[in-house]
């Protein structure tokens, strides 16, 4: 059974904590692509933890996490986010992670060149709104086989030192060249290198094997991935885009089983929508600033790996039925339904008016997105507290025909229904 969990809009579903409360009935859970440029905020009884690059599926002791070849890995970040959890009592060894052999390194040099580029384009307003992780840098250096892959640091010998000599020299032509910054020196990464090496030698191992024979055992997996559609590097609103694959049709490939299909594929949606970063979100025009920061106060809208206010908006049809098709899902959860409690009446982005004044249902690209307006129509709000809810039949009428609304708007059936921030607020149809 291989389920892929995914994010149907921008990034900032709710991905973590719907992985959080599926893992239970799943053996392994498996993220596929992405670095530590997004976080996955996850309550238990634990606590809350905030995951950067661990499947959240680490939270559970008897599920096996995997962090696949299609992910670009920091050493140094992970190996703070490790002891971060285990000094909350979350139990990590070599045993319930694995890390693949395939997956690409981001090296100091990587996150270095992320902050001086966003900074040389921050002068003329023409930044990304990057997280200055060196994610971009990193991805962009693995297609360019400018940079090393975690299985190098089961080896690290002449060979991957001379490669690691010719990636610094390149590097270093365009860090002194282009941004004026000092070069990296070879002895300085290689002792890096070393000291994570030793680190995680345990843990790297060939993930792709692990995952095909766990498969042909029956074990259920299930595939994590971080942003959303339209953050994804072919089908997003490119160039504000993450820099790998977040589709849920890349799960297997990125996970290091490229010949198996999905069974499920599970889209995430909000309430409403948020938006971390630069480009256009044609939601935020449907709302003043005063209703935009009720909103993001009443949802929490602060980026889990960078504390930045969230862009937010009502919640947008337009663009959530294009990120349905673009994940192929099967089935939804629709989470923070609770954040809308405080309004009697409730806005939804039903249509796009284009420039030429056409009304468009279908989410376009290019110019069409940067100049399109957002058309409105209102639903009746419950004004009442629902975190209580455990059925459908619980929630008010109008929390009902909210959802509903959605569901045929988007043309997907929403099953879950999370209704706070607690691993049993949710509701399952």
């Amino acid at each position: 059974m291989l389920t892929a969990i995914t994010g149907i809009n921008w990034g900032d579903e709710g991905k973590g904590r719907m992985v959080d409360l599926l893992s239970q009935e799943y053996d392994i859970v498996v993220r596929y692509q992405g670095g530590n440029n997004a976080g996955h905020t996850v309550k238990n009884p634990q606590g809350k933890f905030v995951l950067n690059l661990l499947p959240s599926g680490i939270l559970r002791p008897e599920v096996v996490c995997v962090m696949g070849n299609g992910m670009l890995i920091d050493p140094a970040h992970l190996d703070k986010e490790i002891a971060a959890l285990r000094e909350k009592g979350v139990k990590i060894t070599p045993e319930n992670l694995k890390i693949s052999d395939r997956a690409t390194i981001c090296m100091p040099f990587h996150v270095e060149q992320d902050g001086l580029e966003e900074e040389r384009l921050s002068k003329t307003g023409a930044q990304f709104g990057s997280t200055k992780r060196g994610i971009a840098y990193g991805y962009a250096d693995k297609y360019m086989k400018k940079t090393l892959r975690m299985g190098d640091l089961l080896h690290m010998d002449d060979s991957v030192r001379k490669r690691l000599s010719t990636i610094v020299e390149a590097k270093n032509l365009v860090m002194e060249g282009c941004y004026g910054a000092k070069p990296t020196q070879l002895d300085e990464l290689w002792a890096w290198c070393e000291k994570y090496a030793a680190i995680f030698k345990d843990y790297i191992c060939d993930a792709g094997e692990y995952l095909a024979k766990a498969d042909e055992a029956g074990k259920k997996i299930l595939f994590e991935a971080q942003l959303g559609a339209l953050r994804d590097i072919d089908f997003g609103i490119y160039p504000y885009t993450s820099s790998s694959n977040v589709i849920g049709a890349y799960a297997p490939i990125g996970a290091g089983i490229p010949g198996r299909k999905l069974d499920l594929s599970v889209g995430v949606m909000k309430a409403y929508s948020s938006c971390v970063g630069d480009g256009p979100f044609t939601a935020e025009l449907a709302m003043t600033e005063e209703e935009k920061n009720f909103l993001r106060e009443a949802g929490h809208e602060f980026g889990a790996a960078t504390g930045r206010p969230r862009r937010v908006g009502p919640f947008d049809v337009v663009a959530s039925r294009y990120g349905v098709e673009c994940q192929g899902a099967d089935k939804l959860a629709f989470t923070l339904l609770d954040v809308l409690d405080y309004m009697e009446k409730i806005p939804v982005v039903a249509k796009y008016e284009l420039e030429d004044g056409t009304l468009t249902d279908r989410f376009p690209m290019g110019k069409a997105l940067d100049t399109a307006k957002p058309v409105v129509e209102y639903l009746p709000g419950w004004h009442c507290d629902i975190t209580g809810c455990r059925k459908f039949e619980d929630l008010p009428q109008a929390a009902q025909d909210y959802v509903t609304y959605i569901e045929k708007a988007v043309g997907c059936p929403i099953t879950y229904i999370s209704v706070g921030p607690d691993r049993e607020a949710c509701i399952v149809r």
